[in-house]
């Protein structure tokens, strides 16, 4: 059965991708229509020095409009298509670890893995009067929310006896809504049954979903002098940390100051990690019942 359902997976995604294919033509056409409109409008803007004819710039203005919201929904159309691309593929895996079906994978591939997990996090692109839902950037969860099965999450779970608890990066094996505990598995341990851990909702942080955008909505993204939990490079633990400065662009990281204090400050030199890596910051519990 797992090779007919890597196939019905396969076809679904071969589905969207010829969709996406015809989106992505569909795009440039508007494009260019849009351009066109624009170029029009500036050229009659420009001819049109005495401000005589109104009534055309006018309609240019709304041509010009209606042009740029066509092209725009396009794009959402085939940014919804990739999305669904994503969650495919994230589903088949999540099959495949429960049948016992998936490669241990090492820990350099992993660490190129949540790279490049980080970088490919959908950009929530708001339109006019629309607020960053919750899980975009530093925007909290609803206070019910319920991470599902596969998602990425910071647990926080005992690692010895002498060195007390730590903030993981885990992944969501399952929920009991009964005793509102989750199951989690440690992401570089997904193998590994001793990798595995039965938390409270208290010690589970849901990571972003997606990316927020600084340039239209800066207010979904944590601010300088902000305490956080960040994942510290190339490990899989979260810490205390300082925003030194938050992405100016869209494809930038947060610059974190690390607690440290082996160094004067009490920080360590920035480092640059991802907004899906980066929480609001959460004092340990006094004792963890995983």
């Amino acid at each position: 059965m797992p090779f007919a359902a890597d196939a019905v997976a396969a076809q679904q995604v071969q589905d969207r991708l010829k969709s996406l294919q015809q989106l992505v033509h569909e795009i440039e056409k508007k494009r260019i229509q849009s351009e066109q409109g624009i170029n029009t409008l500036q050229k009659y803007a420009q001819d049109d020095k005495s401000g005589q004819s109104s009534q055309k710039l006018k309609s240019l203005y709304k041509t010009a409009i209606s042009q740029a919201e066509q092209e725009e929904e396009v794009i959402r159309k085939a940014l919804q298509k990739i999305t669904e691309i994503r969650n495919i593929k994230n589903e088949r895996r999540i099959q495949a670890r429960i049948a016992s079906n998936k490669e241990s994978i090492r820990r350099g591939p992993w660490m190129k893995m949540l790279s490049s997990s980080a970088q490919t996090l959908p950009l929530y692109v708001s339109k006019i009067g629309e607020k960053p839902p919750p899980l975009c950037g530093a925007v909290p969860a609803d206070p019910n929310y319920v991470a599902k099965i596969g998602d990425m999450v910071a647990a926080l779970v005992k690692v010895s006896e002498t060195n007390g608890e730590n903030w993981i990066l885990a992944e969501v094996v399952s929920y009991n809504h009964g005793t509102s505990k989750y199951e989690v598995d440690d992401i570089l341990k997904e193998q590994n049954q001793k990798g595995r851990h039965i938390l409270n909702r208290r010690q589970v942080i849901p990571l972003p979903l997606m990316r927020a955008d600084p340039e239209t909505d800066p207010q979904a993204l944590f601010s300088q002098g902000t305490l956080v939990l960040g994942l510290f490079p190339q490990t899989t633990c979260f810490y205390k940390a300082l925003v030194n400065k938050p992405p100016p662009t869209h494809m930038d990281e947060y610059e974190l100051l690390f607690e440290d204090s082996t160094y004067p400050e009490g920080y360590s030199p920035p480092h640059y990690v991802a907004q899906r890596y980066v929480i609001a910051f959460k004092q340990k519990t006094k004792q963890s019942t995983s």
